[in-house]
């Protein structure tokens, strides 16, 4: 047997002080008399105190006051043997500067002392507090857009009502012109839709969590049947044409409001901003996918250049075309019904050749 292969290797000393100096995280050896008893060039750096500074004062003296009776409270369990893991607290630095340190610490009674190693957390704890305010801020905005809402769609049911209440008395009047009978039957049935459209509005609004607005099986041709019939007038006006091909995926489980209002955003824009030269042309097919029902809208309008709108064309109170009706209020709530309701939506498009929004619901 040859005797080079019967040879182990044993490794050598490893210099354990080197290890305890070169960590990242912070390093401490404490007393149970609550002095630092041996700390690595970390806590020094972090800190910003010299190492003599840090280890002649008692600990708590490096608290920020607001934490020292709490972290005092789980110094005691740590004397009495108790580990202490992921506690975090606050240090001041040596320029006033708010440290947040997450510490690890074992007791050891034997020696009197604690084994302790902290990280550094003040950069997470920064994001966590801009994300708060954020959140805070999008709740306070949500809450105040909801009463809005909430208002408007319930004061405009006053006049809406009074509306019908004259059609209804004009039932009784006699009217022989057959253009007069039309448009007053065509005035009829809008202001009937928008009755419904406002209450169902106010039955959304009136939930107080996005999961418990209703959700049902709809039909895509009943909701395109809806909107179509409230703009008839706009729809023939403008002499819009329509390809609709719903038989890729027929239904589909969303909330019917938002399923209505999709509809009606996304076909009053592609009238709006038609090109100047040629009459709306829509067409609207839908398709099953893994997991998805994709509806596809797409018309022949001004399109957008998605270079320069890209980021921006979904968002509130956005425009980028010149119309006396533009609000920038469409799109917006378009993508805020997909996206509560765990749907998306895309578009592609390019200036003066149309625009087309792929939207994808959850089958």
């Amino acid at each position: 047997m040859n005797a080079a292969s019967d040879t182990t290797h044993t490794p050598g000393p490893f210099n354990l002080e080197h290890f305890f100096e070169l960590s990242a995280d912070l390093f401490c050896i404490a007393g149970f008399d609550g002095y630092f008893r041996k700390i690595n060039s970390a806590v020094c750096n972090v800190l910003g105190y010299t190492r003599d500074e840090l280890l002649a004062s008692p600990i708590y003296t490096f608290i920020h006051p607001d934490d020292r009776e709490r972290t005092a409270q789980y110094r005691k369990e740590l004397v009495n043997g108790v580990p202490l893991l992921n506690f975090e607290n606050r240090y001041i630095g040596k320029n006033g500067q708010v440290i947040w340190l997450s510490w690890t610490s074992m007791p050891s009674a034997s020696e009197a002392v604690v084994y302790a190693i902290a990280k550094n957390i003040t950069h997470k704890k920064k994001l966590d507090e801009d994300r708060n305010a954020l959140l805070d801020d999008l709740t306070k905005n949500n809450a105040s857009l909801k009463q809005l809402n909430y208002t408007t769609s319930h004061d405009l049911r006053s006049p809406v009502n009074n509306l019908l209440s004259v059609f209804t008395l004009m039932d009784n009047v006699q009217i022989q012109d057959p253009e007069a009978i039309k448009l007053f039957t065509v005035l009829r049935s809008a202001t009937g839709q928008l009755q419904k459209i406002l209450s169902n509005y106010i039955d959304v609004l009136g939930n107080k969590d996005v999961l418990m607005v209703k959700m049902e099986t709809l039909s895509m041709q009943d909701a395109f049947d809806r909107v179509t019939a409230s703009i008839q007038t706009l729809i023939q006006t403008s002499r819009t044409r329509f390809a609709v091909d719903f038989s890729g995926a027929p239904e589909v489980v969303f909330n019917k409001s938002y399923l209505d209002s999709i509809f009606l955003n996304l076909i009053t824009n592609s009238i709006k901003y038609a090109k100047p030269d040629s009459n709306p042309e829509i067409t609207i097919h839908t398709n099953k996918k893994a997991g998805f029902i994709e509806l596809v809208f797409c018309d022949k309008g001004q399109g957008f250049d998605l270079d320069k709108v890209r980021d921006k064309v979904f968002g509130f109170q956005k425009t980028f075309h010149q119309h006396a009706d533009s609000k920038g209020i469409g799109l917006y709530l378009v993508y805020n019904h997909m996206i509560n309701l765990g749907g998306s939506i895309s578009l592609d498009s390019a200036p003066n050749e149309g625009a087309c929004f792929t939207l994808l619901f959850k089958a």
